[in-house]
């Protein structure tokens, strides 16, 4: 806990249990969406995201030294907006290439958000208490982020269907703003002092 005294890293841990918002609306109900959007096999196209996941996570040491850590969480962020637009606004006909950007956009979500708030994570820690901020960190997000990310996203989708049919586009706006809403907050009070950088 030594390092909520950090003012920037606190505002990037409350950014990151906030974003878990927007996650669980992803892993809950993405592919419940895409089948009832009409998308054949849509488990198996969601593995572009994976593949994405994959391909992103290898440009990140790069990017964490040439651009920055706030400009990779920012994009990380962006990429949530895009993703849900895409899929407010994405279908089976005209805009399937919407729902297949939703689908990819994965990559950048996760990894230039959760994969680069880990190195954020070790490298804002001492060798003492590395194990530990890290171990913090996953329990914060995946533990308390995403608890309440299922719970609100479990009440948005309760709140907007009607025995089984879902006002998709309603649903989608929701994880929107909250990750416009964190986008303009870590913007504002995000103020890293020193670059940081990663071992090449």
């Amino acid at each position: 806990f030594v390092l909520f005294r950090d003012r920037p890293y606190l505002i990037f841990f409350i950014a990151a249990i906030f974003v878990c918002i927007p996650l669980s609306f992803y892993f809950g109900f993405a592919n419940l969406f895409l089948n009832q959007a009409g998308m054949q096999n849509a488990a198996g196209k969601m593995i572009y995201g994976q593949v994405s996941e994959a391909l992103f996570i290898l440009a990140i040491p790069f990017l964490f030294n040439s651009i920055g850590v706030k400009k990779m969480l920012l994009i990380g962020m962006t990429a949530w907006i895009l993703r849900y637009l895409c899929f407010a606004f994405g279908n089976i006909d005209a805009n399937l290439w919407m729902l297949y950007t939703g689908i990819i956009l994965h990559g950048v979500c996760y990894d230039f958000f959760f994969v680069t708030g880990y190195m954020y994570t070790e490298k804002k820690s001492n060798e003492k208490i590395k194990s530990a901020s890290q171990g913090l960190f996953t329990f914060v997000t995946y533990g308390l982020g995403m608890f309440i990310g299922t719970w609100v996203s479990g009440f948005v989708t309760t709140y907007y269907s009607v025995n089984q049919v879902y006002n998709w586009r309603s649903i989608w706006y929701v994880p929107t703003i909250i990750a416009v809403a964190v986008l303009i907050c870590f913007i504002f009070f995000f103020k890293e002092r020193k670059q940081i950088e990663i071992a090449k």
